[in-house]
């Protein structure tokens, strides 16, 4: 009983260190996780991930090559110019975009260096909100269930069905500030034999 008391306790206190703290700004260019907030749902205090081009919340592994020996299975970013990195020691950064056309439906994905964006994706628009809450142009982020691999995979609200997933939920990606980020390139395409 003892045993279990205290695992409880220090793996709470460990929970609760990872959580984002209220009035803590995080300025332009710091690194940040984020995690996504909606009660009483499986992805609840989860952490965003990169991977195949997207981001997504409850992936088994983002089959990310980190700069340490391990997979991190937690994306980190940064906002530069209204721009959102992933955080990598490369000169070419992965960088975030949305295309809220008809066509794009609200995808959030990312490009790698100086590839382009896809046709009608933005990639100036995004901000932390004053609750550190991650949005494009002032829009929150949606969930979408069966993704690969059993994963949720995030696009902009506002449309029902993105790209013929269906109950999708509202969820906050909350960000949190990190002192010792790892670098990492995240994957272009989903290969899940190497996870």
């Amino acid at each position: 009983m003892q045993f279990t008391t205290a695992f409880l306790a220090s793996a709470a206190a460990m929970t609760a260190s990872a959580l984002p703290q209220a009035g803590v700004t995080i300025p332009e260019n710091a690194r940040f996780g984020l995690i996504t907030i909606r009660s009483g749902s499986p992805i609840q205090n989860l952490p965003i991930q990169a991977a195949a081009r997207g981001l997504y919340v409850g992936l088994p592994s983002q089959n990310s090559t980190c700069d340490v020996e391990r997979d991190t299975n937690y994306a980190t970013f940064y906002l530069e110019d209204t721009e959102l990195h992933l955080h990598a020691a490369s000169a070419y950064p992965q960088t975030m975009f949305v295309d809220r056309s008809g066509m794009g439906q609200g995808i959030v994905g990312y490009t790698s260096g100086a590839e382009p964006v896809v046709r009608n994706g933005e990639r100036k628009g995004w901000a932390l909100n004053e609750n550190n809450e991650l949005e494009f142009n002032g829009v929150g982020l949606q969930a979408c269930p069966n993704a690969i691999d059993g994963a949720w995979r995030l696009w902009l609200a506002g449309s029902s069905n993105p790209g013929g997933y269906t109950n999708c939920t509202g969820v906050s990606a909350v960000a949190y500030k990190t002192d010792n980020p790892i670098s990492c390139l995240y994957t272009q395409e989903w290969n899940p034999t190497s996870a």
